[in-house]
């Protein structure tokens, strides 16, 4: 999962992420690791918070693309002449 990896986008911690969802860092540190399974709710919240689609979590970032550090969003990076 690409939690951590948006985590550090948007300057967040895991501890904030985890205190927003109402569960401990370490419970969150499961849920999203390497042998988790949370929920498609969970997912859901979480995507919420980090302002992404739940596939996002997920998939990896286009190499043209990159993420507004603003709002989050993708933005596509064409090449120009």
């Amino acid at each position: 999962m690409r939690v951590k990896e948006l985590l550090k986008e948007r300057g967040m911690t895991a501890k904030e992420l985890a205190a927003r969802l109402g569960m401990t860092e370490t419970g969150l540190s499961i849920a999203i690791g390497d042998n988790g399974n949370p929920p498609l709710k969970r997912l859901r919240e979480i995507a919420d918070i980090l302002g992404v689609e739940v596939p996002e979590l997920f998939a990896p970032q286009p190499t043209n693309a990159i993420t507004c550090p603003h709002c989050g969003k993708l933005i596509k990076v064409e090449k120009g002449e």
